[in-house]
């Protein structure tokens, strides 16, 4: 099963980018995660939408190839990074490339909440006309990782602390169950 990963965050040593990795090896055997170049997009332009940069291109061919994506949040001022609302603007437009598709939003954060509001606000905006994704009922699918500076190897830029590992292993079986009943 092909996953294709946006990651929110262009830091370096980005948790949120950790959390893809960690995921991209542990579940290696179940699913492969590719994890998105969105530094490479550039702004969203509609003047440019009928024929956009090669990056754009290859983005929405990534999308529209994987059996579903996912979207890791970090919280930027109570929402999305711009990073991924213009990812999600170019995937919106023409070909309209998540219409269908199904998504798992998760996200870590240092702070209390997990990621909580980027999280609604995302599920907002994947609901929109050009989008309309499928995504991972909540009601227990949530993924909302706080204080993650006490759950991450810095050093390994790996999740390691085992209770959240344990809840993470659940919920990318509900997704990947998810996928398959959601398959066209």
């Amino acid at each position: 099963m092909k996953i294709f990963t946006i990651v929110g965050s262009l830091r370096k040593e980005s948790y949120n980018m950790h959390l893809a990795k960690t995921m991209q090896d542990r579940y290696k055997d179940k699913i492969e995660i590719e994890i998105a170049d969105i530094r490479s997009l550039p702004h969203f332009d509609q003047d440019e939408e009928n024929n956009p940069p090669q990056a754009v291109k290859k983005f929405k061919e990534s999308v529209a190839s994987a059996d579903g994506v996912i979207i890791i949040t970090p919280e930027y001022n109570w929402s999305i990074p711009g990073v991924i609302k213009n990812a999600l603007d170019w995937a919106s437009r023409v070909d309209k490339v998540f219409i269908g598709k199904a998504v798992m939003a998760l996200g870590a954060t240092p702070g209390m909440l997990g990621t909580v509001r980027a999280q609604m606000h995302l599920r907002e905006i994947l609901a929109a006309p050009g989008i309309q994704a499928k995504i991972l009922p909540p009601g227990g699918n949530e993924v909302l990782i706080g204080f993650a500076h006490q759950k991450f190897d810095e050093q390994a830029g790996q999740l390691v602390d085992e209770g959240t590992l344990s809840f993470l292993d659940s919920k990318v079986e509900a997704f990947i169950d998810f996928v398959k009943s959601e398959a066209h």
